[in-house]
């Protein structure tokens, strides 16, 4: 671990001159751009505070009147959010009594985002996004209204709660990276780091509270109600939406129509190191080390016998590190490649630490210490690539990363699960783990071979690991 950081400590200088050689980048790339008829700002430095932030300034980005309205309808749709999904899938087994067909009902609703996932961003690039979400907010509306109608009415069959799923998958594909680019024009650059923490306290509060609300509905009242609650939410979402201080945001360029946009934006995350590095990492800890869930069931029943109440509070322990680690984000100074790839690489090894916990209290505490390193990659990750990207093409960009995320979840599951079966959870879990800390420890070296750098150790001095340039 010593080993990493060491390396991983050169990306510092690396990364500064990353950062300026990606606002001529940009510059250039505005000149040029077959997508855009004027010029576009270049992409601002990355924001870097020369002390910590004060404990005060943790909700920074609350202090903007917008996004406080913004955070008030987000806490509301993805606390529902949860409940509706939960309130599926156990509608479908109640319907089919086949686990089987409760995956088809998941895959169904990530299927659009992996598939037509670019051309949402496109379209986010190319209109206001505030009212691009207004609208798919009102579609969802209806289809979560229809869809909680039938349930209640008990007229509902496996094939209109596949249709719905599928729709608001395909509504997810224009509103993921318009909410993402969004963020930016409420809150400016400069909170722009603050209030991405901030989002991934919301989800995954959500995520503690939307599921046990849902629990709790279906045993009392059955699953139309949990899934009608989300488009009550939906509602509120656009009514604030609508409520907004139009002349206190930052709207971005837009893009105008144009052949080979989608190209353009993935030229434009190969072209910069900032965003390039981050979205590698992510298909790594996104394929291997975001498939804990699928784990997390074989350690309750077959390895610590704990069964569901051990489920459910080794779940809970993760959302509990995770919302720990979004905090803890508020706190950082400045996001830089070597702070994500060292975060991924403690990831990685505190997995493989999980993995070979002896008892069930040490396995939660692990659990804890996974949800912490990971909202902390997470966050610096989308931080970074944010904070790089031009906004003209940030709803490019931001769909591309969102397709890394769900694509590598996808397709993780399938692995792991296949390496459960062959091999037993414990190696499934230990190769979850050391496949990203790998990862991490080969882009740092990477990175610092780049910056021309290198370890130098001395006894004598007074700095007894220090990064020189390697020509020294």
């Amino acid at each position: 671990m010593v080993l990493i950081a060491a390396i991983l400590a050169a990306n510092e200088s690396h990364a500064s001159s990353v950062v300026r050689d990606d606002d001529a980048y940009d510059t250039d790339c505005d000149a040029v751009s077959t997508t855009t008829e004027t010029i576009s700002p270049p992409t601002e430095p990355i924001p870097v505070l020369h002390e910590r932030p004060r404990w005060r300034d943790t909700f920074d980005a609350l202090r903007v009147f917008n996004y406080r309205l913004y955070v008030i309808s987000q806490a509301i749709a993805n606390t529902s959010g949860w409940m509706q999904k939960i309130a599926t899938d156990w509608l479908v087994n109640e319907l089919t009594h086949n686990v089987a067909l409760v995956g088809v009902t998941v895959f169904l609703q990530f299927a659009p985002v992996l598939v037509f996932g670019v051309w949402g961003g496109v379209l986010a690039d190319r209109v206001d996004k505030r009212k691009l979400m207004m609208t798919t907010q009102a579609i969802t509306v209806i289809l979560c209204g229809t869809l909680g109608a039938l349930t209640l009415l008990g007229i509902v069959t496996v094939a209109e709660v596949w249709i719905i799923a599928f729709l608001l998958g395909c509504v997810a594909v224009a509103e993921g990276p318009a909410r993402s680019a969004f963020v930016n024009e409420m809150v400016g650059h400069r909170r722009l780091r603050n209030a991405i923490s901030l989002n991934a306290s919301i989800f995954h509060l959500g995520g503690l509270l939307g599921p046990a609300i849902s629990g709790v509905l279906i045993a009392l009242v059955g699953s139309g109600w949990s899934i009608s609650v989300n488009a009550v939410a939906a509602i509120i979402v656009v009514i604030t939406l609508a409520s907004m201080r139009v002349r206190d945001l930052h709207p971005s360029p837009k893009a105008n129509r144009a052949k080979g946009q989608i190209r353009e934006g993935l030229r434009y995350v190969v072209s910069k190191p900032t965003i390039f590095w981050p979205m590698v990492m992510l298909a790594f800890v996104s394929t291997f080390g975001m498939t804990l869930p699928v784990l997390l069931v074989s350690f309750a029943d077959n390895v610590y016998q704990t069964g569901a109440t051990g489920y459910g509070l080794y779940s809970s322990a993760a959302a509990v590190g995770a919302l720990t680690g979004a905090v803890l984000s508020t706190r950082r100074m400045t996001v830089r490649l070597r702070s994500i790839i060292t975060a991924a690489a403690i990831f990685g090894l505190v997995i493989v630490f999980a993995a070979l916990s002896p008892w069930a209290p040490l396995f939660v505490i692990f659990l804890i210490g996974i949800g912490i390193s990971r909202l902390l990659f997470a966050t610096g990750a989308e931080s970074i690539v944010q904070l790089s990207t031009n906004r003209v093409i940030r709803g490019r960009v931001m769909s591309i990363y969102s397709m890394i995320v769900l694509g590598g979840q996808a397709l993780g599951g399938i692995i792991t699960g296949a390496m459960a079966d062959a091999w037993g959870v414990h190696t499934a879990m230990i190769v979850d783990g050391v496949v990203p800390a790998l990862a991490a420890l080969t882009i740092g070296i990477i990175l610092a071979r780049s910056g021309k750098l290198r370890l130098r150790i001395g006894l004598r001095r007074r700095g007894f690991v220090e990064i020189v340039p390697a020509t020294t």
